[in-house]
């Protein structure tokens, strides 16, 4: 029954297959926080008997710190953990005998057990590297043959050459004709012995590569996967057992203990499975066969192949860390997105397409983003009603208040709520270009192929990499995202307005541009007040001083910053500043 069900969807060695260095890392980092679970028992042991107050401090000690960056907290094991913590900090004040309780039943068991999976990883890890540098070998024949049998190729080439030139000389004897068919006749020999073999050893590598990837390699994951399931399940039964420690203590703590078997019940290894499967599956397939080159035919374009022919093979592209070679950059701050380059960096460091991740990761990103939107889209558009309906209870009762300003806020609003459809259009349509996308994609060491007889690259995209990039048609393809991003963006002032307002001239049938005046015209949202110094190093922020007084322009979207405005010697100023630096008071 688990095989059965790892081989639905949850096996790490048909869905992880070019995951070696972080399957690795991330079995390294799930014992290591199996121990830290460990020590977290000891280290309770002794605080019990030291009651509330030291066993508080030992919570606050083995709360895992908040870490954008660190997705550990997608696991179930790590969440249980925190509810674990919430249920701890209530027992205190209770007797030594949990100590001892915790001491002997739970940490020995967590002890022996990391001991065993220590050494089963190890070995594991072992035989992985052993099989990768197997394959690793047997290319390198591979090559060695190739290169032999392009000597061979070359020098049977020479010798007929000569053969052919003493043939047709009639001052050279009988004797020196011969010798020269003869040195023809071993050089052909050699050139076909040498042919042969590479030939052999192609079919011994293709053969050992399937192997390995299909076969080898998937059973040292999946042996890997037993290991962390092992690890979850321990976790689980280790959370349990220590509740039961402190069953027997008092009833008083009854409704602690059902929230920490609450929270080991929630732990379930195969949801940890497929959320590993989740993180670092690239949407590849693995590559195939090496084609076979036969020399012998004539080839034109030889000479500009000769330099591809040089080029490693098989796992000489793949990197350590699974398929996708550049490293994701770090984020460079909030303020790139007011540029027009449509190879812009968003928040978290990746282009605005996410065209830098592989197929699944970047159609999870593109989902992700048109949800968003469309929330936000939501909530603008029923602000946006909200306006209007004052607006329509100002103009019936002009006591209440002036139509006009409302009507200059619904304006703003209307600009916002277009410029948010264009951008959620955009994202739309390259969700759908990317779910149109075939996932028959291979691994960037398998992008090479023989076309019309020459060795081209291929993208992630299976386009061929010529100077233009044209389809069958000899028709062009522009980046999508970034016509959009040029001609309807709302940095570009070209988005439309779809509500209709007196004397506004937007909202009609027919769309117009939005004036760019008018688009800046941002209106304050409230006031703060700088609770500290800010000196402004980034492009788009502002420095400010303590105690200053600032316009609000722009709320914090949950990246940190907050837009402000401020007048000066030079005029009125807008930019960023720190949200923890500054204290809101917004208007109602």
């Amino acid at each position: 029954m688990a095989v059965q069900e790892l081989e639905i969807g949850t096996s790490w060695g048909k869905e992880l297959w070019d995951q070696f260095d972080n399957l690795a890392t991330h079995t390294q980092k799930g014992i290591d926080f199996f121990e830290r679970f460990g020590n977290f028992i000891r280290d309770r042991s002794a605080i019990e008997v030291e009651y509330a107050l030291k066993l508080r401090r030992l919570v606050k000690n083995y709360q895992p710190k908040k870490n954008k960056e660190d997705e550990e907290n997608e696991f179930s094991t790590l969440i249980a953990f925190k509810n674990v913590l919430k249920e701890v900090a209530d027992l205190a004040g209770q007797r030594e005998v949990v100590a001892e309780n915790l001491q002997n039943q739970v940490l020995q068991g967590i002890t022996l057990l990391a001991k065993n999976l220590r050494d089963e990883r190890k070995k594991s890890l072992n035989q992985g590297a052993l099989l990768t540098q197997s394959l690793h070998t047997q290319i390198g024949t591979l090559e060695r043959a190739k290169r032999s049998y392009e000597k061979a190729f070359r020098e049977a080439e020479k010798a007929l050459e000569g053969y052919q030139k003493a043939d047709a000389d009639f001052h050279l004897s009988r004797a020196d004709v011969e010798k020269q068919r003869v040195n023809m006749n071993i050089r052909n020999s050699q050139s076909e012995d040498a042919k042969s073999e590479y030939a052999n050893q192609l079919q011994i590598t293709n053969k050992l590569q399937q192997q390995h990837y299909q076969t080898a390699l998937p059973e040292v994951f999946n042996r890997l996967q037993e290991l962390d399931e092992k690890r979850t399940r321990g976790m689980k039964e280790f959370i349990k057992r220590s509740a039961d420690v402190e069953y027997e203590v008092s009833p008083i703590i009854a409704r602690c203990l059902e929230g920490m078997v609450k929270a080991a019940d929630s732990i379930n290894e195969k949801d940890d499975s497929m959320i590993v499967i989740e993180k670092y599956q690239s949407g590849f397939q693995p590559p195939g066969d090496i084609p076979f080159e036969d020399l012998s035919k004539p080839d034109p374009d030889a000479a500009n192949n000769s330099q591809t022919h040089n080029s490693s093979t098989g796992l000489n592209h793949m990197t350590g860390k699974g398929t996708t070679k550049d490293k994701l950059k770090k984020r460079v701050g909030i303020f790139g997105i007011f540029t027009g380059n449509k190879n812009n960096l968003s928040t978290d460091g990746l282009k605005e397409d996410f065209s830098d991740l592989p197929p699944t990761q970047r159609r999870k990103k593109l989902a992700a983003k048109v949800q968003e939107l469309q929330q936000k889209v939501a909530q603008e558009q029923a602000a946006s009603d909200g306006l209007m309906k004052m607006k329509g209870v100002y103009e019936a009762n002009s006591m209440l208040g002036d139509p006009r300003t409302v009507e200059e806020q619904l304006n703003e609003s209307v600009n916002r709520l277009d410029r948010l459809r264009i951008e959620l259009q955009r994202y739309q349509k390259l969700l759908d270009q990317a779910n149109s996308q075939t996932c028959n994609q291979h691994s960037p060491q398998a992008n090479r192929v023989i076309q019309n007889g020459q060795r081209v690259s291929r993208h992630s995209n299976g386009s061929s990499n010529h100077e233009n990039n044209h389809d069958d048609n000899g028709e062009d393809h522009p980046d999508d995202a970034g016509s959009l991003s040029s001609s309807a963006s709302p940095e570009s002032g070209l988005g439309t307005s779809h509500t209709s307002l007196p004397g506004s001239g937007q909202g009609s049938t027919n769309e117009q541009p939005l004036n760019d005046e008018y688009y800046d015209a941002d209106q304050p949202l409230g006031t703060c007040r700088a609770l500290y110094p800010f000196d402004a190093t980034s492009e788009g922020s502002i420095p400010m001083s303590e105690g200053e007084e600032l316009q609000v322009i722009e709320v914090d979207q949950g990246d940190g910053w907050t837009r402000v405005r401020r007048f000066s010697s030079k005029g009125w100023e807008e930019g960023f500043v720190p949200t923890s630096y500054i204290e809101c008071t917004l208007y109602a």
